[in-house]
């Protein structure tokens, strides 16, 4: 059966202070997902040291097997985050994807180590695909620390993506080359933490408030506000409107920790309305 959401990345071991939690773009945006109601295809690679149960029984997994599980450790410091590498699984080719699962309606490019094939993206031909692209923007250094990196495969997967999404912190020193690729492709997205969102619509950019809240773990809320733009940008096609919803539903993920925290579609809408219902109280003073 055709998934109706496939994400195409590692899971990950995030080790945050004394802690390791199960984490990675990809696991955040296929949860996203089918807590929003889709079908979900997920395409990665770990080895036996992750916690596979994490994994909804609907979930349909291409597991490229792994000696080992791809892990950070995420550090804080007056300069932002820094993260190490801790070690990687494998590659995600284009030999991975199922054939029937071209044909999602939607797609999401999911790096975070670099292990995602660019060419994936012009194999989804059926839907919408998306690029959550930190993981292409990163070079592992010495004692694998993380550091930005050009996008060199940029030319590959513009052309087949509808919407880009990174955050601040993974733009780095690229900013001119970021505004570059958002006039190239129909809607891009940074999101800047618990300020909000830039959202650029075929190149002209538009700020998007964030919603308040009660913030426990900001851990994949950028991956979670990616997932729901593109399950509600092709609901009801209006980007401003989707951006609007991905900022509630990323919202209530900081208000836990982890993928716990993930909403249901109920919860984001009735936090959704009364993040409409504040912004119109507030321009009609």
């Amino acid at each position: 059966m055709t998934p109706q959401f496939v994400a195409v990345g590692h899971v990950t071991l995030d080790h945050i202070g004394g802690d390791v939690q199960p984490g990675g773009t990809a696991l955040y945006a296929a949860l996203t997902a089918h807590h929003l109601g889709c079908s979900v295809g997920l395409v990665t690679s770990f080895g036996p040291d992750f916690p596979r149960h994490l994994f909804p029984p609907e979930f349909q997994v291409v597991h490229v097997p792994a000696p080992q599980t791809t892990a950070f450790r995420h550090e804080r410091g007056r300069d932002g985050r820094r993260l190490t590498l801790l070690g990687r699984a494998e590659d995600l080719e284009v030999g991975h994807l199922p054939a029937s699962w071209k044909a999602a309606d939607l797609a999401l490019l999911a790096p975070d180590a670099n292990e995602v094939d660019p060419y994936c993206a012009a194999e989804f031909t059926e839907g919408a695909v998306g690029a959550a692209v930190q993981g292409w923007l990163r070079e592992r250094g010495a004692g694998g620390v993380i550091s930005p990196a050009r996008w060199e495969d940029a030319p590959l997967v513009l052309p087949h993506v509808q919407t880009v999404f990174l955050s601040e912190e993974d733009m780095g020193p690229f900013e001119d080359e970021v505004v570059e690729w958002f006039e190239r492709i129909p809607v891009g997205v940074i999101t800047v933490g618990s300020r909000g969102a830039h959202l650029f619509v075929s190149g002209e950019r538009h700020f998007i408030e964030a919603d308040p809240a009660d913030e426990v773990d900001a851990t994949g809320a950028g991956d979670v506000f990616a997932a729901a733009f593109l399950i509600q940008y092709q609901r009801e096609g209006n980007p401003w409107d989707a951006a609007q919803f991905a900022a509630c539903a990323a919202a209530l993920s900081v208000e836990g920790v982890g993928v716990a925290a993930i909403p249901l579609r109920a919860a984001v809408e009735e936090r959704l309305a009364a993040y409409r219902s504040r912004l119109g109280r507030a321009e009609a003073t």
